[in-house]
């Protein structure tokens, strides 16, 4: 079986009616969103390695590709990963059949900082984020995990690599299996007018 194979798209009646694009733009964009309810359904390990070589090829400075990814897919490494989320995502996130933890190279060879590191690391995780999309399943990234612990259990040298984020990746789940606190929120959520952010020669501050 090949990551090609077993394409599941999410489908657009997945979505909300507010998420209305204001230009013609691919539909993943508007049609991937951030779920918490993940079925525990197992995840095929070429579907997992799809995800990586989309991020391998995200766009960085100097092409020196800052990020580092280190993934819990199996029972024993799963377990560990479990402990780096705080209570918040936990009670949701540990049904996910697959954790990834982010990291993002803090210097150059030449030891200087690297400016663009977590600009670039962010392009890296959209990439795998769309292409999780693409392969029908959702990705969720977590803050709330405990970063200083993220070192020692990953074995990622923190003198090398900052943690920056945790993410959750299954399939769509059955919303009943949340929280009850949660079920109300599991849905996508609305963005910002592209007039908000967007400036053609000069940004112009809103008016009070």
């Amino acid at each position: 079986m090949t990551a090609t194979e077993t394409l599941v798209p999410i489908p657009p009646a997945a979505v909300s009616s507010a998420r209305i694009p204001e230009a013609d733009v691919d539909p993943a964009f508007i049609q991937r969103w951030s779920r918490r309810a993940l079925s525990d359904r197992p995840i095929d390990q070429a579907h997992i390695e799809a995800l990586f070589e989309a991020a391998r090829w995200a766009p960085s400075g100097g092409n020196r590709q800052p990020w580092l990814f280190v993934y819990a897919s199996r029972p024993a490494s799963l377990l560990r990963a479990r402990e780096l989320l705080k209570d918040q995502n936990r009670r949701w996130a540990e049904r996910a059949p697959l954790l990834l933890f982010i990291f993002a190279r803090r210097n150059d060879p030449e030891g200087k900082p690297l400016r663009t590191a977590h600009f670039d690391t962010g392009a890296a995780w959209q990439s795998l984020a769309l292409q999780a999309h693409k392969l029908g399943l959702s990705t969720r990234a977590l803050g709330g995990i405990f970063h200083e612990k993220t070192y020692e259990v990953l074995g990622v040298p923190e003198s090398e690599f900052e943690s920056i984020a945790g993410v959750a990746v299954g399939y769509p789940g059955n919303v009943e299996d949340l929280p009850p606190d949660l079920r109300d929120k599991e849905q996508p959520n609305t963005r910002k007018s592209r007039q908000e952010f967007a400036f053609e020669g000069r940004y112009t501050p809103p008016r009070a």
